[in-house]
């Protein structure tokens, strides 16, 4: 578990929505801790996704209230709007890349957008973020279409980071892929944590994700957070919402293979790490 003092990064109260006559949520409360990997679970149709884009601003709620960065964005003009995004990355489900643009040319998309520096320490800059994902940066001169999952999660993931944010937000960042490709993003998720004090919130149905890398997961259901806790802390919980993610077969596989894991270092520890050492340097 993480043991920062709990700054609060994202804080939701009482949050409702419905579209139409259905009821999304109905009174969502949470809080994710800063430099804590934070994970958001829930069945179909849950309102994890909904959430999410109510949290960077894609959608608003009907009532509640949701503060990011110590911003209640329900307040926000449009500069002050703008300036929040800035400060948080966001790697999309299925990539969300321009399929004209080169990889290096939509990783440097952001910057061209919100900076004044020029095209070259932009590209040298879109090639570091992309090394510092596990990509050469050859892969920079290819299109989306001519990259693999794996890959295209990791161009994504060096899109969400080219502003250095204070925030990083993944949806779903290991859907779709090979195990071996998954977990590697799963040792990337905890390498960018550790290196650079990143708070991150995801979305994921990956089991062995969430017991590898989260320190807390909200389980949404019927409206409303069920439960906040460890893995561990969830798998002992007897509300039927929350017994499902761990009583079938995949449930139990990511468990066990938890457990039969050596573990050279806990949460606590990586976050501890994470205050204590530095980011690697940029591009002079």
């Amino acid at each position: 578990m993480n043991n920062l003092p709990n700054q609060t990064v994202v804080e939701i109260s009482n949050v409702c929505t419905r579209f139409g006559d259905h009821i999304v949520h109905s009174g969502v409360d949470l809080e994710v801790r800063k430099a804590e990997i934070f994970a958001l679970i829930g069945g179909s149709g849950s309102g994890k996704s909904t959430l999410l884009r109510e949290m960077i601003m894609l959608q608003r709620p009907d009532s509640g209230s949701i503060q990011v960065l110590g911003e209640p964005l329900e307040h926000l003009g449009e500069q002050q709007a703008t300036d929040l995004r800035k400060r948080w990355g966001v790697m999309f489900q299925h990539g969300g890349l321009f399929g004209s643009l080169t990889v290096q040319q939509n990783i440097g998309l952001p910057m061209r957008e919100h900076t004044n520096l020029d095209d070259a320490l932009i590209d040298e800059i879109a090639d570091w973020k992309l090394t510092m994902t596990g990509l050469k940066s050859a892969v920079g001169a290819q299109y989306p279409s001519e990259l693999s999952g794996g890959m295209l999660k990791r161009a994504s993931l060096a899109r969400a980071l080219v502003l250095d944010p204070e925030l990083l937000f993944l949806d779903e960042p290991t859907t779709g892929l090979d195990p071996e490709s998954a977990s590697e993003i799963d040792e990337l998720v905890c390498k960018l944590r550790n290196q650079s004090g990143l708070t991150i919130v995801m979305i994921t149905h990956d089991l062995d994700l969430l017991w590898q890398v989260s320190d807390r997961v909200a389980v949404l259901a019927n409206g409303k957070v069920q439960a906040m806790g460890s893995m561990q802390e969830l798998s002992t919980n007897d509300n039927p919402a929350i017994k499902v993610f761990f009583d079938g077969p995949r449930g139990r596989a990511a468990q066990d293979q938890e457990q039969r894991l050596p573990h050279t270092s806990t949460n606590a520890a990586k976050a501890t790490n994470a205050t204590s050492g530095s980011s690697p340097s940029k591009p002079k």
